[in-house]
């Protein structure tokens, strides 16, 4: 009876992007331990950086030692939170908004991370969105393409920007979902993106791989971010992760350190493989 469990309180957000300072509780994004320089003298760029996932992976490499330019839409207020708590850290942190399917924006945001920090080590494609619908037909010409074009096309675009000014032991690292691997039936539009960002990550990696550049990627499951309330009713965020077999939602913080580990040299002999942080889901890997 696990899918009746009251996991989080209902809430929801009535558009997307969400807001983290609107949730309740607030995501756990602070790090759990103190920083060892894993990525010390480090540039990261990280889509859709301004919360969730994104925030926490952001303050986890500053922690790390790295510099950091965010991403992000239109969230401006939990990006300047983002920048507040990456500053914490001691480190510099560029916002930067603007909307990653559009390729000219792409190659700009890649531009102003390099005019701020000099250079670039680590590219984490993170960006998202989801709609869900209970019948395939409902699923719009409108609402598919823009679904592909902001999860799929713009992990394209950003990496096709930044791989010119990425040098041997640069990482790319993807963000893909536990749905890609055990599907969702009204996320049919998302998973299937979520599918593509796996086979994109397994062939780049072959691709970079004589460049000395690592490609990887992160599958969560269910995690308490933004994207949870601004896109499914209160009665499903209530029991939001409830069905995994540890019964609660995942907090950012749970996911960013398995970025971390690609990002940096304890994974150097690691590329095309995906890391899943999803509260014991069974996945075929």
């Amino acid at each position: 009876m696990s899918s009746q469990t009251t996991t989080m309180p209902p809430q929801t957000q009535d558009k997307q992007p969400g807001r983290e300072t609107e949730m309740h509780p607030r995501p756990d994004y602070e790090p759990r331990y103190p920083g060892s320089g894993r990525l010390k003298g480090k540039v990261a760029l990280i889509t859709g950086g301004d919360s969730g996932i994104g925030r926490a992976v952001a303050v986890l490499f500053a922690r790390e030692g790295a510099d950091v330019a965010i991403v992000y839409l239109n969230e401006g207020e939990d990006a300047q939170e983002t920048k507040r708590l990456v500053e914490r850290e001691g480190r510099q942190c560029l916002t930067i908004a603007g909307d990653v399917c559009e390729p000219g924006f792409a190659r700009a945001a890649v531009e102003r991370t390099l005019k701020q920090f000099g250079r670039l080590d680590v590219l984490v494609n993170n960006a998202a969105e989801q709609h869900p619908q209970r019948d395939i037909q409902d699923i719009t010409p409108e609402q598919l393409d823009r679904t592909f074009r902001t999860n799929i096309f713009g992990y394209f675009y950003v990496t096709q920007a930044a791989l010119p000014h990425l040098g041997k032991g640069a990482a790319i690292i993807n963000t893909t979902s536990v749905t890609a691997y055990r599907g969702s039936p009204e996320l049919l539009d998302y998973s299937a993106t979520k599918g593509a960002i796996v086979a994109f990550t397994r062939s780049l990696a072959k691709k970079l791989a004589e460049q000395g550049i690592r490609v990887n990627g992160v599958a969560p499951g269910p995690i308490w971010t933004p994207l949870i309330p601004s896109t499914f009713p209160a009665d499903k965020v209530a029991k939001f992760g409830a069905d995994t077999p540890l019964k609660r939602p995942g907090q950012p913080n749970e996911v960013a350190p398995s970025y971390l580990f690609l990002a940096c040299e304890d994974s150097s002999y690691v590329t095309g493989s995906v890391l899943h942080p999803n509260g014991g889901d069974p996945t075929e890997s």
